[in-house]
């Protein structure tokens, strides 16, 4: 199967600077979809609503664009023109949302197309997005110099030794997991209020004094960079065009909140239902989170389990489950604080609200562990080769897990944690409630039977 659909990356240089072969690649589309800026430099400029067929996946026609694949490695056509292509050519906007965007790409399936998108398509771009709707020989991408790549080569930054994350069509919280002592982060940004946004959190965090340097229009003509300390920043005379770095620097009593499982308890809002600090990380350890896994935590409380697993590994999901209204203010608000704004929150009693939910790769229970009715939903909910923890302090809680370790294997462990206080004027340690737990992974073939 030919490529009917090019990604081409541009700079701020526009469709002129791209190499001969890369214009006459644009020149052989049919359609040219991309942001309005882009697509003024090409000549002549047709309005989409001239081509209504293009809106109509029935009508559009299957077609080959081998010569637009050969003239890639074409060296006589390094100095090719844009392109004359006279009326044939439809120049189409980008219509946001991303969904809408993706309509207008399908409904040219099989027709020469080439997008226009900014900088290197796959990084955070289009490109990943289109990877998921379509198949691999589909489509080409064709990167450009990236604006990270832009941003650490002005400021003299490694890149490998960089945090590079995507705060576009996406909350600034985003940002909270890397605010880090010594961490450099680059920002791609939605508009100009997502720095003072960042600003603010460093302020909150206790990074006042990080230096903050906004670089934009990388590339282009009216390219600007400008730096100042998070506590004097001023949003005011930036545009929404360009990338924001961090250079972050902690005060002394800044709290450390790593991305290792375990952070302090007081880093969480909460009313007391909390799975504390030790028995956290130990229960973490035990779901052992990886790239892209789902985690349901069931009774979730304050959201702590969930909020650690999202933070322990990348794009790492969550579903919260949780009925009492007041907990899932503080799951919100503590997934927000903490950087996880995508953690999902579902409101209702448990089983009922597991209708329709994808299937987890892990389950935490933390409350109701002696429910038999909400075990046996979790389980057959489980993917084969998951893994479900479940933490226990009350007798009836210990006997259902004794039970079940019984039934189906695991490990049981005691956890007994023991902490600084004082009886009169003599220091002792007093042991919290032990918490029993236990660690199953599901067999990859599971046959139903009763204990």
């Amino acid at each position: 199967m030919t490529a009917w659909l090019h990604v081409m990356g541009v700079g701020e240089g526009g469709v002129e600077a791209l190499p001969g072969p890369a214009r006459l690649v644009v020149s052989y589309a049919e359609a040219v979809l991309g942001p309005a800026r882009f697509l003024a430099g090409l000549d002549p400029v047709i309005a989409a609503h001239r081509h209504p067929e293009l809106a109509n996946p029935e009508l559009v026609q299957q077609r080959n664009l081998e010569a637009v694949a050969r003239a890639l490695g074409d060296e006589a056509h390094e100095d090719a023109p844009n392109g004359d292509v006279g009326d044939s050519r439809a120049l189409i906007e980008w219509q946001p949302p991303l969904e809408k965007m993706m309509a207008q790409i399908l409904a040219l399936r099989g027709t020469p197309t080439v997008i226009l998108a900014t900088g290197d398509p796959i990084w955070f771009g289009i490109g990943a997005t289109l990877a998921r709707e379509l198949e691999p020989e589909e489509f080409v991408v064709h990167p450009h110099v990236s604006s990270f790549q832009l941003a650490a080569a002005r400021l003299r930054w490694p890149l490998q030794h960089v945090a590079t994350i995507s705060l576009h069509g996406r909350p600034a919280d985003a940002i909270q997991p890397h605010i880090l002592p010594g961490n450099r982060i680059l920002a791609l940004t939605a508009d100009a209020s997502t720095a003072h946004q960042v600003a603010g959190m460093l302020l909150a965090r206790g990074y006042g004094q990080s230096l903050m340097t906004v670089l934009e229009n990388l590339g282009g003509p009216e390219e600007r960079i400008t730096e100042t300390v998070a506590e004097f920043f001023d949003s005011g005379t930036i545009g929404d065009f360009y990338v924001l770095g961090v250079d972050c620097v902690a005060d002394i009593s800044a709290p450390l909140l790593p991305p290792v499982a375990g952070l302090p308890d007081e880093a969480f809002v909460s009313d007391g239902q909390l799975t504390k600090r030790e028995v956290r990380a130990a229960t973490i350890a035990r779901l052992a989170p990886y790239p892209g896994a789902l985690l349901w935590d069931v009774g979730a409380g304050c959201g702590s389990v969930a909020i650690e697993w999202m933070r322990a590994a990348r794009d790492a999901e969550a579903i919260a489950f949780e009925r009492e209204g007041e907990r899932l203010q503080m799951i919100a608000v503590n997934a927000a604080v903490l950087g996880v704004p995508a953690l999902r929150i579902e409101n209702g009693d448990a089983p009922q609200s597991f209708a329709g939910m994808p299937a987890p790769d892990a389950i935490f229970v933390g409350g109701g562990v002696a429910d038999d009715a909400l075990f046996e939903a979790c389980w057959q909910a489980l993917k084969p080769g998951g893994r479900l923890v479940a933490n226990a302090v009350t007798l009836d809680g210990e006997a259902a897990l004794y039970a079940r370790q019984a039934w189906l294997g695991g490990e049981l462990l005691r956890i007994d944690v023991s902490v600084l206080d004082q009886i009169g004027t003599q220091r002792v340690l007093r042991p919290r409630l032990p918490v029993t737990q236990w660690a199953v992974t599901k067999p990859e073939q599971w046959l139903a039977v009763e204990p």
